[in-house]
């Protein structure tokens, strides 16, 4: 197996492979996200069309032929409406997740050809208190970890499943939504923009708000904010962990939700290495003037490198010894990032 990076963009997915830029694949389509299926090899976008609309496309030929899913539906009776699909995720199964707007989730079982809504976030009680961020009211973030099943959502915040997906609680304790002055600590409402659970360590959340950046060390039962610590500001938008170190955070800050371009006009990338009592600035191989702007999946990370997918179209891979290099360059404006394992 070899290591790949699938970058989605707005117009297509490119892969990188040995110093090499593939594609683009999917000629017309912005891929929101894509992976590759360790189980058999497959490759999953979920990808948008101003014409064909929100969908998932599978290959099981490294992308030499698409296939779509069946049309993806919601109960005529919730009267809602697909507007993107956003977000695919491996299931420890055989199952297929996907994360879509608006604030919906989709599972599939016969390999993404068909997927069905999840009644439980659908029908949830508190959604008549969720509204839409700028980027709709996407479900973005799908983690599955110590047996339980996270879903975020901009603007309702993080719900925990322990039954597979049947009743979903929010987790939202002690995270602000400060656009809220006469209530900023609701039970519903606040716009995470990026969510991951570590694999290393039981109960331990990140996230990347609106509001701030936090950490969760009880499946997100409550929430610590971490900024003020070294960070610029406490908006952002990826977050990016080491898999092996659950202490071991990056995020990009940037200005805030009026000026949305990277901190004091560089591209900076902060790193904890405490769990978030101390920050500090990565800016060696990375532009020293540049007011940038990274999407919620433009940050991945494998085993050994960390991966920044720029909006300018250059992606940055930050080596062991904490160095960047730029990878790629002249891309259409990159969406996501995602790791992946080349058969």
């Amino acid at each position: 197996m070899s290591r790949e990076l699938l970058v989605g963009t707005r117009k297509g997915l490119f892969v990188l492979r040995d110093g090499t830029v593939e594609g683009p694949l999917l000629t017309g389509w912005q891929i929101y996200h894509a992976i590759r299926d360790r189980r058999d090899g497959a490759l999953y976008a979920a990808s948008n069309h101003f014409v064909y609309g929100a969908t998932v496309h599978r290959s099981s030929d490294d992308g030499q032929t698409w296939e779509r899913a069946e049309e993806l539906g919601l109960p005529e009776e919730s009267g809602l409406k697909l507007n993107a699909t956003w977000h695919v995720e491996r299931g420890p199964g055989s199952e297929l997740w996907l994360g879509g707007d608006p604030g919906v989730l989709f599972r599939s079982d016969d390999g993404g050809t068909t997927f069905e809504p999840i009644a439980g976030l659908v029908e949830h009680p508190t959604r008549d208190r969720w509204q839409p961020g700028a980027g709709g009211m996407c479900c973005h973030s799908i983690q599955i970890a110590d047996g339980k099943l996270y879903a975020a959502i901009s603007a309702a915040g993080s719900f925990r499943s322990e039954d597979g997906g049947e009743s979903w609680t929010p987790i939202n304790q002690g995270v602000a939504a400060d656009f809220f002055p006469d209530n900023p600590f609701p039970e519903v409402g606040q716009c995470v923009h990026k969510l991951l659970a570590h694999p290393a360590r039981e109960g331990r959340l990140w996230q990347q708000n609106h509001c701030g950046v936090y950490r969760s060390d009880d499946h997100g039962d409550t929430w610590e904010r971490l900024e003020g610590n070294g960070l610029p500001s406490g908006f952002g938008f990826p977050i990016a962990l080491d898999p092996a170190d659950p202490d071991v955070a990056y995020v990009v800050p940037e200005e805030g939700a009026e000026n949305r371009v990277t901190c004091d006009g560089r591209l900076g990338v902060y790193r904890t290495g405490d769990g978030g009592a101390n920050w500090t600035l990565e800016e060696t191989g990375l532009p020293d003037r540049a007011w940038l702007a990274v999407m919620r999946e433009g940050m991945a990370f494998d085993d050994t490198r960390v991966y920044l997918g720029m909006q300018s179209g250059s992606v940055f891979a930050r080596g062991e010894d904490g160095a960047w290099s730029e990878v790629a360059r002249d891309l259409p404006p990159i969406l996501s990032v995602e790791v992946g394992d080349w058969p």
